[in-house]
Order: C-alpha cells, then structure tokens, then sequence
C-alpha cells in the first residue's frame, strides 16, 4: 500500500513530466525511493485511470528509435492543479502549456477512435509524431500544436515518409479546417470525431 503523501508527491513529480518518455530511474532518483517503489506508484495511478503511457511503434526500420512509454495525467485539470495554475488564463503563457495541450488533445482523439492500436513514434534523432493509429488495415498520424496558425515541420514529413501515413492531422484550437500539402490537413480539434479511415 503506498503512504497517501509519497503518492501525492510522486503525482506532482508526473505532472513535470507530463508528455515526456517514462524514465523510472530518475523519478525514484528524485523522490528518494527504488525503481520499483516508482514503478509501483505509477501503476496505482493507471489502475485509477489517471495516468496513461503510451507505447512506442517500432519496427526495423533501420533508424535508432525511442522505445519507452509517454507519460500523461489524463485530466487536465487535475495536471493544472498540480502545476500550480489557479486562474485559466493563465495557461498559454504557462512553459507546459504546449505539453497540456498534446494530453488533452491526446485524449480527446482516443475517446473519438478508440484507444485500442495507439502509439506515438520518435527517432533518436528527434522525429516524432504525437499519436499514430492503425485503422482499417493503414496507419494514420496526428500532431497536437497548441496555436492558431500551425504549420508543417521536417519531423512530419519524416514521419510521413517512415511510417507510410494514409494521413497526418495537425489538431488545433483554431475553427478553420484546411489542407497543408496533400497529406497533411489542419484540423480544429471540435471536429476531432468527423474524422473517417479512407485511404
């Protein structure tokens, strides 16, 4: 049974870590337990569902790529709390707020889909993508950017290129659906369930 304040503060550690790979050895490092204990911390708050890890895709693909988990507090408002943000305004101006906004994005996409077949993908090199999906026998890639104006980047194309993506979607606050190459669409995150697999 793990001691109610070590689990508080194993909780306010995960929120700093919040979208980043899962790294036992220095969590336990930093709260002064074993890995084991910080493994086991961390389980207690999947089981409750307000942690997820994200697995990894990998595949020989000849490239040195990321094989440990993500880490997210499912709730953003439990995250919020934990990094100290009392007034909402405050968040766009806050350092996390782009990690806060993959997570919600995040989740929102795999309360649309589904959560079975997820998995975000990163190079060693610093490729990523935030979420790619298997569905109807292809892979299909979103990235979560927490502006008005997204605009493509190398690591897309890359990770357009690695994986074989039916489609990329960049998934954002703004209102206004709309093509960035043929491959890659912006889309507003309220339209994150009009989605449909075709290739």
């Amino acid at each position: 049974m793990a001691a109610p304040e070590a689990l508080r503060r194993f909780w306010t550690m995960l929120a700093h870590y919040h979208g980043q790979t899962w790294n036992a050895s220095r969590l336990a490092e930093a709260l002064g337990v074993n890995r084991a204990t910080a493994e086991r911390y961390r389980d207690i708050l999947i089981g409750t569902f307000m942690v997820r890890l994200l697995p990894p895709w990998f595949e020989n693909l000849g490239k040195r790529l990321v094989k440990s988990p993500k880490l997210y507090l499912r709730d953003s408002g439990v995250l919020h709390q934990l990094l100290g943000m009392e007034d909402p305004m405050d968040l766009p101006r806050h350092p996390a707020y782009g990690a806060s906004w993959e997570g919600f994005a995040l989740e929102q996409t795999l309360i649309a889909h589904g959560q079975r077949d997820a998995y975000f993908y990163a190079t060693q090199r610093g490729a990523e993508l935030d979420l790619m999906l298997l569905r109807r026998g292809g892979k299909w890639g979103f990235e979560f950017k927490g502006t008005d104006a997204p605009k493509t980047t190398k690591s897309m194309h890359i990770a357009l290129d690695d994986l074989k993506l039916e489609h990329l979607w960049v998934v954002y606050p703004g209102t206004r659906r709309y093509p960035m190459t043929k491959k890659i669409t912006a889309l507003p995150m309220r339209e994150i369930s009009q989605i449909e697999f075709k290739a």
